[in-house]
């Protein structure tokens, strides 16, 4: 199936072309991606979680040892620090296949974390001619992207000479997609849904999924990505599992992003980098109400917050994704 989509209507199609995340030779073995404790805050009337701006929220994780998330997803509901699968993306995960072949040396404490600083990265630095706009019309959060990064990447498929190929060897091709996304402008705030492994948009033109790899097992613990922590699939769609370090504005006022029910996503830093928001201190869904600067104005909204820590971005939409069911 070809990956370029030429009208807003054809997401569904998205959800097709979108294979997975696997390192496997296209065979099928990888699953198919769909669209689909310490709180220091407070609630409003309408059950919001909402930032405390003046608490100190620490950082747990200056060490940068953080936790394993392998298989930390469900069916049955919104749990914090799992992904709220829906049932078709759940059963592809149960299948397996894809994925990293070997686990890191970066894995610690009897595999229960890993240690982000000792972890291995593909190598290589390639420029891409990026191309993506973010626009507003009736109501509507036009997207549109090629999905090619603002930032470098590394060398994909990873060489055999690349100390990263021992454990990941990622066969896949980065080329140009054609996405075109409408979002609704003001999404309604509701019960946690479901979702399946395509969860947003970054504002770097790349597309964001979900927590897992193919196999249900943590991607940013296993999966080998480049310097900018993103890597391809097997259409050659390039994207992020976690937080990139190369989106540099990571204030948890500052949009970085905007998942497939229009809620915005921002950075986990509250007030610089010794206050930073885990996944502890937010929803079910990984998300938080506070003051977001959107088109240059301050708007108090809820939104999802990229953390350091597993499930790293939205585990469940809190809105209407752009489309409800598993495809794929």
């Amino acid at each position: 199936m070809s990956c370029r989509l030429s009208s807003v209507a054809a997401l569904i199609v998205v959800a097709g072309c979108l294979a997975s995340c696997s390192s496997g030779s296209g065979n099928g073995a990888g699953a198919a991606i769909t669209l689909a404790g310490h709180q220091a805050a407070t609630r409003t009337a309408g059950h919001h979680l909402t930032l405390d701006p003046s608490h100190d929220y620490g950082n747990e994780y200056a060490d940068g040892l953080l936790p394993v998330g392998d298989g930390r997803y469900r069916t049955a509901g919104a749990k914090k620090g799992y992904v709220y699968a829906c049932a078709t993306y759940a059963q592809a995960l149960s299948r397996g296949g894809g994925g990293a072949q070997e686990r890191g040396p970066w894995f610690t404490d009897d595999n229960s974390k890993y240690d982000i600083n000792k972890k291995s990265h593909v190598q290589g630095r390639v420029h891409w001619d990026s191309e993506h706009s973010f626009t507003t019309e009736h109501g509507k959060r036009k997207v549109a992207t090629n999905d090619l990064p603002t930032h470098t990447s590394g060398v994909f498929p990873v060489d055999s000479s690349d100390p990263a190929y021992q454990y990941d060897r990622n066969p896949n091709q980065i080329s140009a997609q054609s996405i075109s996304l409408e979002l609704p402008k003001n999404p309604k705030y509701g019960s946690p849904r479901c979702m399946g492994g395509v969860v947003g948009v970054m504002k770097t033109g790349v597309m964001l999924f979900s927590a897992l790899d193919a196999g249900g097992r943590d991607a940013g613990a296993w999966e080998v990505q480049d310097n900018c922590d993103a890597h391809p699939q097997m259409s050659g769609t390039y994207h992020y599992h976690s937080l990139s370090t190369c989106i540099k504005k990571v204030s948890v006022h500052h949009v970085i992003g905007w998942a497939l029910d229009g809620f915005p996503i921002t950075g986990p830093q509250v007030h610089g980098s010794t206050n930073v928001l885990t996944t502890r201190n937010l929803d079910v869904c990984h998300g938080i109400t506070s003051k977001v600067k959107i088109a240059g104005e301050p708007v108090t909204t809820y939104h999802y917050v990229m953390t350091e820590d597993y499930p790293y971005s939205l585990s469940c939409f809190r809105g209407t994704p752009v489309t409800t069911g598993p495809v794929g």
